[in-house]
């Protein structure tokens, strides 16, 4: 598989909420970065846990909605919801090898139009 592959290989897997299945298509050195927290998640293991233990109820689903890959660099955007959380993710990933090894992801959720600037835009679904 190709780098763009890669990832969305391991987009659709990640759907089916088997985390250590996912987790198979990381570098055992793999390194997530959060810059919006300043989190570092490193190794499979970790990634696995966060993504077990994250604290909300519901099935999480993951919609590839953009791909952009260049060689060995992958953009993904992705819609990232459940029960309680609907996020776009915007993420760096880096491919080796044929596994995933390093990730910067910006996570976003929804908030509420401002009514100051309503004259100037139409609201979207």
């Amino acid at each position: 598989m190709n780098a763009k592959e890669v990832v969305k290989k391991f987009w659709q897997t990640m759907e089916t909420n088997d985390f250590a299945a996912a987790a198979k298509f990381l570098t055992e050195d793999f390194r997530c970065l959060w810059p919006q927290s300043s989190e570092l998640i490193e190794g499979r293991e970790n990634f696995i846990k966060i993504n077990e233990n994250y604290p909300t109820r519901g099935k999480w689903h993951f919609e590839i909605l953009f791909v952009i890959a260049e060689n060995d660099r992958v953009v993904t955007e992705v819609e990232v919801k459940n029960d309680e959380v609907t996020a776009r993710v915007i993420t760096f990933h880096e491919v080796e090898n044929g596994l995933i090894k390093n990730q910067v992801e910006y996570w976003s959720e929804n908030f509420a139009a401002q009514t100051w600037r309503q004259q100037w835009v139409r609201i979207v679904d």
